[in-house]
């Protein structure tokens, strides 16, 4: 893979560029190369840092297939790290990879920054840890045993954190501010976002000027918008304008070196907090561990009960020194049962996490961990006698010479065995998806008889893909997603069963995924990046009756549910409406933010260089007959969007393209705000007598076209591109042959007009809809007739392809609109990142809540029925703060004297023994209903005049009532029944009627 194949932007949207610029002088030093090892390096490599060695003395055995992902079977009995490398160097062209094969020594670690140690003995974690302290390197040590998991942090005496949280700083726009000791700043938000203690700084303030170079202010918050700054008695009186900014303070923080931690139980940090006691017991039972180790020269035999008696003893004699109030024995027994595991979900989390603690050491970027985290997952083992599938022994979980072992020494052979019977839907093979692919092939899920896997993705590999979707290389990109990751996880495992699908999840695949389809599946995994599709696969979930995990992330933060029948709570609807959408009015005339004149220049991209085309490519001949079919609204735009293309003079060459596109530049940016401000001129009051340009509405001033000025010409070489493109016209980067061909075009004299009207709301923009659209049919009445001449070519957004002019324009648009408004405007980083709707990603997160859904998975196959078992899961990786809690149950409601949940259905076959369908009657009659409701249609009411339909079918009422053929896909319909008991009733469980 060549470095201009791998593109590192998407951790610049979390890190940004200073801390990229850090983390690519940084050299790490990754120890073992087992599962949690290779995790943690595959994170590293993919965050790109300048180099990472990976150190391992011993051969790869079966015992480490369960969780190393790039070890093949031609590689038992060679060294891991050797192993691992060919793969490990193909993650990233930017970082150099190279292995250690021979012991950890004291002159190996100085050539470091970060020493990461990964199944270590605790001698070496002591001595190796007194070292790196003294001598200023940061020092990590993460360790997993079967469901359980360590992590451990050592930064120095004195470590900076630049950026507490990675959170972009608060931001209010001033409404007024008193004068007074202290001064009283009212914000124009409702929210201003800051916290007691917060410190700000002030600018753009008219009028009380002196705040503009005061610099950094402490505040105290008095309400959600206002706070209290420094004595402002003496200044001149505030007149208008204004933004408060917070300030980012960096932080010192302070760490002990690892045998001095060990005994400060004040240092762990917790990631569940109803497992406190376990928790706690655990820092001591892998202390005894190593101990054990060193005793007998192994670990604990799976489920031997005689070496969970020796941890036993041995963690209470540490208990002595360390005088926990409470020791779990049941904790350190289970930890001795499973530490010969080696479970690829658990490495998966652990690995997540260290890798972004390595991130934190070579940056400063975001708060360390202080410094002692556990993790446990052992509600993943049988809940008990009453669990399904064989009694764990030390013969069921001993070692069989497979891939599994590391997995069958937790859970046993049984389990391995359903878990390769299991068959799952995953949707999405993205960032989450592939890490859920990853563990689905390591732990063998669908890998055996009647097994398999079933993943679909519409999307193809984009090279902005490549930093954290690690199934994908540079060779990959423009293939499909699932195409590649299936290839690539049958290369982990041989033995996988998948198919890969390139279809959308919606209403229009339900031919492929219907209720067969649905019915048998064991189970579905969600990794989609919207939340309409969410919402829409948990929707048929419940009405299968089926299993999902879901799980998201952006940027550091992540999420995970488990959806279980009966038993806990469903993903929900889509809450309605946004509260982060612009009013329309004030994108058009009064922004006040970076993100309306962001918003506007890419509403300015779709209407001038796609949809125009789009319209008039569909409409050049007999548009006006299907156009005016269409609302009010969307009618217009379609006019508007045909006249700009069919009624004006087409380009005929590259020259009109670049006098279209200045005389463009002098309409949005001098000629509008010169007609605004003559429908409002800068002192105008509003009917109450005060200022018009006061508060969220900021007085613009038009601009004066200088080709001097790179913003303007930026603008000016985009637009004039990007309009030749739609008419196959080429054109040029040239920027003197440019300047040369403005100096020949005309514009035109500006007067503003009276009579133009400036919609101040919404609703004022909707009342001129229908004059305009009644003006632009005259125009149009008469299109012209060869349609095949006026053939466009829409063009799409695409955020990154950095040479097809899409950024460039909406960089220059947004800032010269920004420069109209006085509003600060972005650089192209974050331009992009905004408009781009770009959703930020990094590895480290997306492995951690990978690993977290496959931890539920385990429940899910073990048949758990116990809501305490079930995790659902929130982190923050900035913060290292990690809560894992108990999932709701579902909620219940009463329907005739009768209790239900979102869960229960009333199932109705509607097929007789003869073959014949149930009539609308029968059903009636089957289920004591009054009314019936399809979807909005009314399918029958007591009080109405229906009867002819209640000899009929059930799936000819709905045909005739829709007035749309029942799909031949569709085996099931969902109805909604009326009772006569309940008629206020808003929610009823549907009835699901198979008739097919």
């Amino acid at each position: 893979m060549s470095q201009c194949d791998f593109d590192l932007k998407g951790i610049v949207y979390v890190l940004g560029h200073e801390a990229m610029r850090r983390m690519g002088t940084a050299n790490v030093l990754i120890a073992g190369m087992r599962g949690l090892g290779v995790e943690i390096a595959k994170n590293v490599i993919l965050s790109g840092v300048k180099s990472v060695t990976v150190q391992d003395e011993g051969p790869a055995e079966w015992m480490d297939f369960s969780s190393q992902f790039f070890l093949l079977a031609s590689h038992l009995g060679q060294n891991r790290a050797l192993s691992s490398l060919s793969q490990l160097s193909g993650l990233n062209p930017h970082v150099h990879v190279s292995a250690h094969t021979g012991p950890l020594k004291e002159t190996l670690l100085q050539q470091f920054q970060v020493v990461v140690l990964t199944d270590s003995t605790l001698d070496d974690q002591q001595r190796f840890g007194t070292f790196c302290h003294s001598n200023g390197i940061k020092f990590i040590v993460a360790d997993t045993k079967g469901l359980c998991g360590q992590l451990f942090c050592d930064f120095g005496e004195e470590f900076e954190v630049l950026d507490t949280d990675g959170e972009t700083p608060a931001s209010a726009m001033i409404d007024h501010i008193t004068k007074a000791d202290p001064g009283v700043v009212t914000c124009i938000e409702q929210r201003h976002g800051f916290v007691n203690g917060s410190t700000v700084s002030l600018s753009e303030v008219c009028g009380m000027t002196k705040l503009n170079s005061y610099g950094p202010v402490d505040i105290k918050v008095l309400g959600p918008d206002s706070f209290s700054i420094c004595d402002t008695s003496s200044f001149s009186e505030y007149k208008k304008g204004g933004v408060a900014t917070e300030v980012k303070k960096s932080k010192m923080l302070q760490f002990k070196p690892l045998d001095e931690a060990l005994v400060d139980p004040e240092l762990l940090v917790m990631t569940d907090y109803g497992k406190m006691t376990k928790h706690q017991t655990l820092h001591l039972a892998f202390q005894a561990l190593h101990g054990f180790v060193k005793r007998v020269g192994r670990l604990p035999k799976p489920r031997s009960q005689s070496d969970a008696e020796l941890l036993v003893a041995m963690v209470t004699e540490l208990n002595k020194v360390s005088h926990l109030d409470q020791l779990d024995e049941g904790v350190v027994q289970s930890l001795s049962f499973t530490a010969c595991g080696d479970l690829a979900p658990v490495n998966a989390f652990i690995g997540g996490l260290a890798a972004q603690e390595v991130m934190k050491a070579c940056t400063g970027k975001f708060t360390p961990l202080q410094q002692w985290l556990y993790f446990d997952a052992l509600e993943c083992l049988p809940e008990g006698n009453g669990g399904e599938g064989e009694e764990l022994t030390e013969s069921t979980c001993s070692p069989r010479g497979s891939r599994y072992d590391g997995q069958t020494a937790v859970f046993g052979s049984g389990f391995q065995e359903r878990l390769g019977e299991q068959k799952y839907f995953l949707v999405g093979a993205g960032a989450i998806g592939c890490e859920l692919l990853k563990n689905f092939a390591l732990i063998g899920l669908g890998a055996g008889e009647g097994g398999h896997i079933t993943v679909t993705d519409m999307d193809s590999i984009e090279r902005s893909n490549l930093n954290r979707q690690f199934l994908f290389r540079s060779q990959d990109i423009g293939r499909q997603k699932s195409e590649v990751a299936a290839q690539a996880v049958r290369v982990m495992n041989p033995n996988m069963n998948i198919t890969a699908h390139q279809n959308r999840l919606d209403p229009d695949s339900e031919q492929v995924y219907g209720h067969a389809f649905f019915m048998g599946l064991d189970g579905v995994a969600a990794a989609l990046d919207n939340v309409e599709a969410r919402v829409y696969l948990d929707g048929r979930c419940v009405q299968h009756q089926r299993p999902m995990l879901e799980g998201g992330t952006l940027g550091s933060k992540g999420h995970t549910l488990v959806v279980v029948p009966h038993l806990t709570e469903s993903y929900g609807p889509a809450k309605t409406g946004s509260q982060n959408a612009s009013p329309l009015c004030t994108l058009k005339n009064f922004p006040h933010r970076i993100e309306h004149t962001l918003q506007w220049a890419r509403d300015q991209f779709e209407g001038l260089y796609k949809q125009a085309a789009e319209h008039v490519n569909l409409d050049a001949a007999g548009f006006l007959e299907r156009t005016l079919g269409r609302g009010e609204a969307e009618a217009l735009e379609v006019l508007e969007c045909v006249w700009g293309g069919v009624g004006g003079q087409r380009p005929q060459g590259w020259e009109d393209c670049v006098g279209w596109a200045r005389r463009q530049w002098e309409t949005l940016y001098n000629n509008d705000i010169a007609q605004l401000l003559h429908c409002f001129p800068s002192d105008q009051l509003t009917s109450s007598g005060l200022p018009f340009w006061s508060g969220a509405k900021r007085c613009p001033h038009p601009l004066t076209f200088d080709p001097s000025n790179t913003t303007h010409m930026d603008y000016v070489v985009a637009a004039a591109n990007l309009y030749g493109q739609i008419y196959g016209i080429v054109g040029t980067r040239d920027s003197s042959a440019i300047r040369s061909i403005l100096e020949t075009v005309h514009i035109p004299a500006f007067t503003p007009k009276s009579t133009v009207k400036i919609h101040l709301t919404d609703k004022e923009m909707e009342e001129e809809r229908e004059s305009r659209l009644d003006e632009l049919q005259k125009k149009l009445s008469s299109p012209p007739v060869n349609s095949a001449a006026l053939q466009m070519h829409p063009i799409d957004f695409e955020k990154d392809d950095d040479n097809n002019f899409h950024i460039d324009y909406i960089v220059a648009a947004s800032n010269l609109r920004a420069e109209n408004y006085d509003i600060p405007t972005a650089d192209r980083h974050k331009s992009k990142l905004i408009a781009g709707r770009i959703i930020p990603a990094i590895a480290t997160t997306t492995a951690a809540v990978a690993g977290l859904m496959c931890v539920e998975l385990y429940k899910l196959v073990q048949g758990h029925r116990k809501i305490s078992s079930y995790r659902s899961g929130y982190i923050n990786l900035a913060v290292q703060y990690c809560v894992l809690s108990e999932p709701l149950g579902p909620q219940r409601f009463t329907v005739a004297g009768k209790e239900y949940s979102l869960w229960d259905d009333f199932l109705v076959y509607g097929r007789c023994d003869r073959g014949q369908e149930m009539t609308l009657g029968e059903l009636l009659l089957h289920i004591k209903i009054t009314g019936l409701f399809y979807g909005n249609a009314v399918l029958y009411d007591v009080g109405s005049n229906h009867t002819e339909r209640l000899v009929k079918s059930v799936s000819d009422v709905v045909s005739l009532v829709t007035k749309i053929e029942v799909p031949q896909h569709l085996h099931m319909l969902e109805m909604f029944p009326s009772f006569a008991e309940d008629e206020d009733c808003e929610t009823v469980p549907p009835i699901r009627y198979l008739f097919r």
